[in-house]
């Protein structure tokens, strides 16, 4: 039972529309969890799961301490150290935060 339960698992994580579902509902949970609202934690979730890889992902997951808004935590992605990530987080926190997103 629990080999085929890994097995499920392993198929799920090659299929990229799963690993993207996946990877959306934890995303939009984390900045739900963090203190924002509903929209824009859906609004983030779904622009930083379409442009950024599971590694890149990994990365803002690492990201410890309180954030108080969207400026607090793209300042702490600046930490990051991945241009790429950092552009994608703040074009999403401002189209998120104007309802340009939604």
């Amino acid at each position: 039972m629990l080999r085929r339960a890994a097995i499920l698992v392993a198929i799920a994580l090659t299929v990229p529309g799963c690993v993207s579902k996946l990877a959306y509902g934890r995303v939009k949970s984390a900045f739900f969890e963090a203190g924002l609202s509903e929209a824009n934690s859906a609004c983030m979730a779904e622009r930083l799961t379409d442009k950024l890889s599971i590694m890149q992902l990994r990365k803002l997951q690492a990201l410890r301490g309180e954030k108080r808004s969207l400026a607090d935590y793209v300042a702490a992605v600046r930490r990051v150290g991945d241009p790429e990530v950092l552009a994608v987080t703040a074009t999403a926190a401002a189209v998120c935060t104007t309802g340009i997103g939604r």
